[in-house]
């Protein structure tokens, strides 16, 4: 990370390019979701495409929201977001998302798996933002809010009466994706 010229009033550089890590990190995380979620909206098919299909939009819209969010908090912060493709393939952590065209029940399997990584790392970030920062970790706990809201969605097509979810236990997006078929 390049040293930042300034910050917030009230915040150690130290501490802000810290903070502006775990923004630069999650604003890599929610590009890469909102165009994951564009290619199973143009992927999905099967009997419940229709109700997936415009499930999903909604969903894009809300995730590329939180990256504007997150990167004018970067810039805000005194950093420089990045938000090439180079740079969010070269800083990730998470894999390739793995499915092409699929029922709506293989990729909500899979889509499980995604949110479940996407959620687990906010959270992290809470964890830590609570003393460096409480805006940021209050952006970080709005926009895990909604997410865990989506990810609900998704799961109400995976559940069964009883509650259990088809890809419990599930280890990769294949496997995800196998068990909810």
């Amino acid at each position: 990370m390049a040293n930042i010229k300034y910050t917030v009033p009230g915040m150690s550089d130290a501490d802000a390019e810290r903070v502006i890590t775990l923004l630069q990190d999650r604003l890599h995380a929610a590009n890469d979701l909102h165009l994951t979620l564009k290619h199973v909206h143009w992927n999905v098919v099967g009997p419940h495409f229709i109700a997936v299909h415009e499930m999903i939009d909604p969903q894009v819209e809300a995730v590329r929201g939180f990256a504007d969010d997150l990167a004018e908090r970067i810039a805000t912060m005194g950093g420089s977001p990045k938000g090439t493709p180079g740079s969010i393939v070269d800083n990730r952590t998470w894999e390739e998302y793995s499915l092409g065209r699929g029922t709506t029940q293989e990729h909500l399997g899979a889509l499980d798996l995604v949110y479940q990584g996407v959620i687990s790392s906010y959270r992290e970030g809470i964890k830590e933002l609570g003393e460096l920062d409480p805006v940021t970790e209050d952006m970080f706990i709005s926009q895990t809010d909604k997410l865990e809201l989506f990810h609900w969605f998704i799961r109400a097509h995976l559940e069964d009466k009883g509650g259990s979810l088809s890809t419990e236990g599930a280890s990769s997006e294949e496997d995800a994706a196998q068990s909810a078929s």
